[in-house]
């Protein structure tokens, strides 16, 4: 419980409604989309400025008061959940785009805006910023620049980090820093703006982001390419790379997701396949047809036992939101579902499928697996039930043996949905001690109470690897 006079200067700051330290309000920011994983804060703070968000700051490290920052809390490693209490600073009231800027292709915007409601505003404008995570209808930039998000289109156009060029952030101290801006080059010092994309919160708390924008493609074309035998849908992959084509879109399902998602989406998918691969190229019209015309003769070559073109650009939605659906689909099956991700160079694809198969037989367990084919990362996901603790242990195992198999395919323990407290004990087995130890005076550096998001990304204690040789 915070001390009185704290909690009274919080809602000098903000104003009696917007500090909230009732039941209601500590239980529904306890958690985030990570499931089996609450912690109660003390506080709940709204800021509505930079100014705010500063002079909370400073009244927290006056009494060493530990915060997290929130977006939507959509994220899947515990990385909102307020593990040490404290104040959780939820971003919603920052949610304006303050300025679209034609002349250098950028956009300043607050961080509590929805990623999918920034796209729509952006694309109203005859412009586009790719970065597309799966949750962006409810996500907010100021989360997705936090955990650095991926999408469908990561293959091609990237992911947040490629679209961040500046940033304003509040430190633990509550002094505000500005980092790069509307620039295409700059090399001063440190590329602060970088590192503190991926941060999670730990570092600093963002007010105000530049992205870049792009213009749009002309045209866009969506192909499915379904396969009886899973190593011929993964040497597609690595084929059409090969061929020097890099398309927007290039995911997949495996069976299990696939009967899933066919039940939830109706899309009469073929449920004797072992894999699906969706396919979206975009670009000049002339390059899509060539495009889509190779890819279709390397997916033959492969012998892919069905090849559809998607004819209109609804069905074409229809196929990209059967995808995204994935997950919402796995989660009618059990009360729980956990969705990891680890990833690995794409050539491994098959091997990294087959391995989990092999690990969810072995720990008796219901792992369906899909994920974005085009740069390796695959989301394993286990559909389970919490009240069953022998089960969940069971399948906390099997992601142990998965994280390790994922680097002994020279992959890492998680592509884009962060470290938090839920991959924290596995960090060391990807970046060494001596990583850790450079990561956590980084830390220092910014934050040396320990106030920013504590508890996350270090453990207190690294799990004991598993012992897997290397593929």
């Amino acid at each position: 419980m915070l001390v009185t006079a704290l909690t009274e200067r919080l809602r000098r700051i903000v104003g009696e409604r917007h500090y909230r330290d009732d039941k209601e309000a500590l239980i529904a920011h306890s958690y985030d989309g990570t499931p089996m994983l609450q912690s109660l804060p003390d506080g709940v703070i709204y800021p509505e400025s930079t100014s705010q968000v500063s002079e909370i700051m400073q009244a927290l490290a006056e009494y060493r008061v530990p915060v997290v920052s929130r977006g939507s809390g959509s994220n899947l490693c515990g990385g909102t959940v307020p593990v040490q209490g404290g104040v959780v600073m939820v971003m919603h009231r920052m949610n304006r785009l303050l300025e679209v800027d034609k002349e250098n292709l950028t956009a300043t915007v607050q961080p509590g805006m929805i990623t999918a409601e920034f796209i729509a505003q952006i694309e109203s404008l005859g412009l586009f910023y790719p970065p597309d995570p799966s949750s962006m209808k409810i996500s907010t930039i100021g989360g997705n620049i936090a955990e650095c998000s991926g999408g469908l289109r990561g293959l091609k156009y990237g992911t947040t980090k490629d679209y961040v060029i500046g940033l304003e952030a509040v430190l633990a101290s509550g002094e505000i820093v500005r980092t790069g801006g509307k620039l295409m080059k700059d090399v001063a010092g440190y590329d602060l703006t970088k590192l503190l994309v991926g941060s999670e919160g730990t570092l600093a708390i963002i007010t105000e982001a530049t992205l870049k924008l792009i213009p749009p493609p002309a045209e866009k074309k969506t192909m499915l390419a379904m396969y009886k035998d899973l190593y011929g849908a993964a040497r597609t992959v690595s084929r059409i790379i090969e061929a020097k084509i890099i398309p927007a879109t290039l995911e997949f399902m495996d069976n299990p997701t696939i009967r899933v998602v066919d039940d939830f989406a109706k899309l009469g998918l073929p449920r004797d396949m072992e894999a699906i691969l969706l396919i979206e190229q975009d670009g000049a019209a002339e390059t899509v047809e060539r495009d889509i015309a190779r890819i279709r003769d390397i997916c033959e070559q492969e012998n892919a036992d069905r090849i559809e073109v998607a004819e209109t650009r609804e069905h074409a939605d229809k196929l990209l939101t059967a995808r995204r659906s994935a997950f919402t689909a796995l989660a009618r099956l059990r009360p729980t579902t956990i969705l990891e991700d680890a990833t690995v160079p794409r050539s491994r694809i098959a091997d990294m499928v087959l391995r989990i198969n092999e690990i969810a037989r072995k720990y008796e367990v219901s792992i369906a697996t899909f994920g974005h084919a085009g740069d390796g990362n695959l989301h394993p996901t286990a559909t389970t039930d919490a009240r069953d603790k022998e089960e969940v242990h069971r399948v906390e195992l099997a992601f142990e043996e998965i994280f390790e198999a994922a680097i002994a395919l020279g992959g890492t323990i998680t592509g884009e949905h962060g470290v938090g407290a839920v991959k924290a004990p596995y960090l060391e087995w990807k970046i060494g001690k001596a990583g850790i130890d450079v990561m956590k005076n980084i830390k220092l550096a910014f934050d040396p109470h320990n106030l920013l998001n504590p508890g996350k990304i270090f453990a207190k204690e690294t799990r004991k690897r598993v012992v897997i040789e290397r593929g």
